[in-house]
C-alpha cells in the first residue's frame, strides 16, 4: 500500500517536463514550507520551488517565452476562479491530452487508428470470445470491439477516473475547512476558497499528467483490473500493442490475440457479475471515508494565530497542518480492494491461459511477460498507487491464479465460475495464502437446504388454505 496517495508530500522522481524536471537540487519541502495538499512549491507566497520538478504548473504552462505570459496569467486566473468539484477535470483532460500529444519517451507520437487496424482488433476480439466460450460458463460481455488511439483512451476513461478519484479528493478538500474553529472559518473564508480552487487545480494537474502518461503504455481498457471503458466495449490500442510486442519475438497477430483474450475475459466478468463493479468502487469510497486530518499542528498553533492576520493564517495552512493519515478504516478498505482485484486478475490469468495454451505457441511466454510486467511495478499499478494509495501485490495475483486453476480441476468450470454469484462465496485473503485448503474445503449442500425451505413453504401454504375460508369461497364462486 502506498504511503502517499495522490502523491502527497513527495514529488515525482523524474517528472516528464524536460531537463529541468530532472534537476533534484531544489526539491520541494527542503527549500520552503509544505503546503496543505502536500504538493511541493504550489507557487503561493512562501512556498518552496520555482520551476522544473518543484513547479506543478510546469506541465501546464511548459517553457514560456514573454509572449506567452499573458496566456499564462489568464489560465492562472481561470484556475483561481474554478468553483467546481474537488478536482478540476477540465484541466485534467487538457493536461492528459497535451501529454499524449507530446508522445512517449521513445519518441512515438499518437496516431489515428486506421481501417485495417480496426478490422484486426474486431477480428481478434471475435476469435478470442469464441475461444473463451469453451473455458468459462460466463457468456460474452463485449457487444462491440473498438480500436482506440491514446487520445481516445483518455476521452473514454476519464469518467471512470472521476468516479475513482473524486471521493478521495472530496474528503481531503472538506477536511481543510472542517478543522478550523468556527470563529476562524469566517476570517479564512476567502483564503480557503482560493485554496480549494488551487487544490482542484493541483489534483487536476497530477491526475491529468498520470492519465496522459498511462495512455502511452496501456494496451486496453482493463489494464488495472477495473472497467475503465464504457460497458460492453472491448477496447485495444493498436499503437501500444505494437510497442508492447516489439522485443518479444512473438508474431504480432499472436500478441494482439492474447491481449484480446484478456480484454474479452475482463468484459465477461464485469458484464455478468453485477455486484463486482460496485464492490470494487465501494472499497475506494470506503478508503476515502477513512481519511482523517492530523490536527495536532493546528492544536499547537491555533492559540497563537491572530485571525485578523491573514498572512499568518496562510503560513499556518502552508505548514502542513492538513495531512492524510492511514487509518484502520482505510487499511481495511484497501485490503478488500486488493483482494478483490487479485481475484479478478487471477481469474482472467487462469481462464486466458486455458484458452490460449492449446492454440498459441507463445501462450506460456505471453503469460510470463504479463506476470513480469505486473511484478516489476508496471505503469498501471504505479498510477493506481499514486491516485488512490493502492499497490497490487504480484504474489496475490499468482496465488489467485493458482487457486482458480485448482478450482477448475476440482469443481469444473461451472463450480469455479459459480463462486462469482455472491461476494461472500469468494475466497478471502487468508484463502489466497492457503489455496489448496479452500479448494478442498467441504462445501455446504445448498440443494438440501433449498429442499427443506421448499417443503416448509409448501406446508405453510397448505395450512393457509385450510384456515382461509374466504379464499375458498372466492375460489368456489369463480368455478
Amino acid at each position: 500500500m502506498s504511503d502517499t496517495p495522490f502523491g502527497f508530500g513527495l514529488p515525482p522522481e523524474e517528472p516528464d517536463n524536460g531537463d529541468e524536471g530532472k534537476k533534484k537540487g531544489n526539491q520541494g519541502g527542503q527549500g520552503g514550507p509544505a503546503n496543505p495538499f502536500g504538493f511541493p512549491g504550489m507557487g503561493l507566497p512562501g512556498a518552496g520551488g520555482t520551476g522544473g520538478a518543484d513547479n506543478p504548473f510546469a506541465a501546464m504552462f511548459g517553457s514560456m517565452n514573454p509572449n506567452d505570459l499573458g496566456a499564462a496569467f489568464q489560465q492562472l486566473g481561470q484556475m483561481l476562479s474554478y468553483e467546481g468539484g474537488p478536482v478540476n477535470w477540465d484541466m485534467a483532460k487538457d493536461i492528459a491530452r497535451r501529454t499524449v500529444a507530446q508522445g512517449t519517451a521513445d519518441g512515438v507520437k499518437d496516431t489515428s487508428v486506421g481501417i485495417a487496424e480496426r478490422s484486426a482488433v474486431e477480428e481478434a476480439v471475435r476469435l478470442a470470445d469464441h475461444w473463451l466460450d469453451g473455458v468459462t460458463s460466463l457468456p460474452s460481455g463485449a457487444t462491440t470491439a473498438v480500436a482506440w488511439s491514446r487520445a481516445e483512451w483518455v476521452e473514454a476513461t476519464l469518467p471512470v477516473w472521476k468516479e475513482l478519484v473524486d471521493p478521495v479528493a472530496e474528503r481531503v478538500g472538506a477536511a481543510m475547512g472542517s478543522v478550523l474553529p468556527e470563529e476562524m472559518q469566517a476570517m479564512a473564508g476567502p483564503l480557503l476558497g482560493m485554496m480549494r480552487s488551487m487544490g482542484g487545480a493541483m489534483f487536476g494537474q497530477q491526475i491529468g499528467q498520470a492519465v496522459g502518461v498511462l495512455a502511452g503504455e496501456v494496451v486496453g481498457s482493463t489494464d488495472i483490473g477495473l472497467p475503465l471503458g464504457p460497458a460492453g466495449k472491448a477496447a485495444l490500442l493498436p499503437l501500444n500493442i505494437e510497442a508492447f510486442g516489439k522485443d518479444l519475438g512473438v508474431p504480432s497477430d499472436e500478441v494482439r490475440l492474447y491481449l484480446a483474450l484478456r480484454e474479452a475475459a475482463h468484459a465477461r466478468l464485469f458484464a455478468h457479475v453485477p455486484w463486482l463493479r460496485s464492490h470494487l468502487f465501494g472499497a475506494v469510497e470506503g478508503y476515502a471515508r477513512g481519511i482523517k486530518v492530523d490536527t495536532s499542528k493546528l492544536e499547537d498553533v491555533v492559540g497563537q494565530l491572530d485571525p485578523s492576520n491573514p498572512e499568518q493564517l496562510q503560513e499556518a495552512l502552508q505548514g502542513g497542518m492538513f495531512q492524510p493519515q492511514d487509518t484502520p478504516e482505510q487499511k481495511a478498505a484497501l485490503a478488500r480492494l486488493e483482494t478483490a482485484l487479485a481475484l479478478v486478475e487471477g481469474w482472467v490469468d487462469a481462464v486466458v491461459h486455458e484458452a490460449a495454451k492449446p492454440r498459441l505457441t507463445s501462450a506460456d511466454a505471453m503469460r510470463e511477460t504479463m506476470r513480469r510486467r505486473r511484478a516489476s511495478g508496471g505503469p498501471a499499478e504505479q498510477t493506481f498507487a499514486t491516485l488512490i494509495g493502492l499497490e497490487l501485490r504480484p504474489r496475490r495475483l499468482r496465488d489467485a491464479s493458482r487457486l482458480w486453476a485448482s478450482l477448475t480441476d476440482a469443481r469444473g468450470v461451472d463450480g469455479r465460475d459459480g463462486l462469482w454469484e455472491h461476494p461472500d462465496m469468494l475466497p478471502t485473503a487468508s484463502d489466497l495464502d492457503d489455496p489448496d485448503g479452500f479448494v478442498h474445503r467441504e462445501q455446504l449442500d445448498f440443494s438440501e437446504i433449498d429442499k427443506m425451505l421448499g417443503e416448509a413453504a409448501e406446508k405453510r401454504g397448505r395450512q393457509s388454505d385450510g384456515n382461509g375460508d374466504g379464499e375458498k369461497n372466492e375460489g368456489e364462486e369463480n368455478k
